[in-house]
C-alpha cells in the first residue's frame, strides 16, 4: 500500500483574520484527514509542529514516500489583504505526476470550495515543499486567511475540507475512499484454502500475502464488498464474506 508524507503548516505567526493561526488550523485538518487514511490502508507520516518547512522535507527525504502534501492556507499580497479568495495548488512545473496530483487536488476542492472557478493550480520551481520533495509533491494553499469570507469557510468546513483532500489522496493512487471507523478485530473464515490479501479491491490485483482459516484479522474499513485489512505486517483488501467480526 501507498505511504504519503503529510506536511501541515508550521507557521504559528501566521494569523487568520477571524483569529487563530495557519499552523491551528491546518493541523486540525490534518487531524480530520488522517482517520480516512487508516480506514483506506494509506499508511502516513506526519511532520511534526516544532519542524520548519526545510526540517520536514530533509525528513521525507530521509525515508520512502509515493506522495508528499503540504497543508497551508493563503494570505495575499501588501496592500491587497483580504481582497482575494480561492484556492491555490502548486505543482512541481517539471514533474509529471507532481502535476498529475495538482489536477485531482483541484478536481476534489472544487467540489467544497463555494467559488470553484477559484481554485486553480500553478507550478513553480520554488516552492520548496514541492521542488525540493523526492516524492511526487503538491502544496495545497487552502483559502485566503486574511479574508473574512475564507477564513469562516475554512473554521466552518474541516470535515469536508478534510473529506476532499483524503479523497484527493485516495483519486492519486487509483483507491477507493473508506469512510473512517474504529479497526475491528476479526478472523478468517473459510472451508478451505486461504483468503487472499490484494494491493487492491479486485480479484485480479496482486495477492500480498494469504492467510489461514482461523488467522487474527485487523479490518480497517469497508467499500463494498471488501474489507481494508492489517495481517500482520501487510496492509490490503480482502473479500469480506470469508472474515467474521468478532
Amino acid at each position: 500500500m501507498p505511504i504519503v508524507y503529510l506536511s501541515p503548516s508550521t507557521q504559528e505567526n501566521n494569523y487568520y483574520v477571524t483569529g487563530g493561526t495557519e499552523e491551528q488550523y491546518m493541523n486540525l485538518l490534518c487531524d480530520q484527514v488522517i482517520p480516512y487514511l487508516n480506514a483506506s490502508g494509506i499508511a502516513f507520516t506526519r511532520n511534526d509542529r516544532t519542524l520548519s518547512a526545510g526540517d520536514a522535507i530533509r525528513q521525507a527525504n530521509d525515508g520512502y514516500y509515493d506522495l508528499y502534501v503540504a497543508l497551508h492556507s493563503n494570505a495575499a499580497p501588501e496592500g491587497q489583504y483580504g481582497t482575494k479568495r480561492g484556492c491555490e495548488v502548486y505543482y512541481y512545473r517539471y514533474g509529471q505526476n507532481s502535476r498529475r496530483a495538482a489536477r485531482i487536488f483541484v478536481d476534489s476542492l472544487k467540489t467544497v470550495y463555494p467559488l470553484p472557478e477559484n481554485v486553480i493550480m500553478i507550478p513553480t520551481t520554488t516552492l520548496g515543499e514541492v521542488s525540493r520533495s523526492r516524492a511526487p509533491a503538491v502544496l495545497l494553499e487552502i483559502g485566503f486567511h486574511d479574508n473574512v469570507s475564507d477564513a469562516n469557510w475554512i473554521k466552518n468546513n474541516l470535515p469536508a475540507i478534510a473529506r476532499a483532500v483524503a479523497g484527493g489522496i485516495l483519486q492519486y493512487f487509483g483507491l477507493p475512499l473508506v469512510q473512517p471507523q474504529q479497526p475491528q478485530s476479526a478472523r478468517v473464515s473459510l472451508t478451505s484454502g486461504t483468503l487472499n490479501i490484494r494491493a487492491r479491491p479486485d480479484t485480479n490485483s496482486r495477492i500480498l500475502a494469504s492467510a489461514p482459516n482461523g488467522s487474527p484479522i485487523t479490518v480497517l474499513g469497508v467499500t463494498g464488498n471488501w474489507y481494508v485489512v492489517r495481517y500482520g505486517s501487510v496492509t490490503g483488501y480482502a473479500v469480506s464474506r470469508f472474515i467474521n467480526l468478532v
